[in-house]
């Protein structure tokens, strides 16, 4: 007789799985603290946090609108000399990705 212990966990995982991605299908709004974890810096850049980042930029950033003010180009110069990204765009969409594979539980938190 065949057992199905290891189908069944199997298909618990792959439930589990549907349900996480349900939850983060779709368009999000996503605080740029959680996509510029520490563990997303250290992995793509030299600094330990975004405020380390904002301030090596040279540019005041205190407020939404302070970034907001940042010259686009100048913004991805910045990124490009600092990061592995050529532009800002870039480097969230990595860091989107990152937020979204622990979200579905494929990648670790500390990471």
């Amino acid at each position: 007789m065949v057992e199905f212990d290891g189908f069944e966990e199997l298909s618990k995982k792959l439930n589990d799985l549907a349900e996480k991605a349900e939850s983060v299908h779709g368009t999000h709004e996503v605080p740029l603290s959680e996509l510029l974890t520490p563990g997303f810096l250290a992995k793509h850049t030299r600094f330990l946090s975004e405020d380390e980042l904002f301030e090596a930029s040279g540019f005041e950033v205190k407020t939404a609108e302070d970034f907001e003010k940042i010259p686009d180009d100048e913004w991805d110069q910045f990124i490009q000399q600092n990061t592995p990204f050529a532009t800002w765009s870039d480097m969230l969409s990595a860091a989107g990705t990152e937020w979204t594979q622990k979200k579905l539980g494929l990648e670790d938190e500390e990471s």
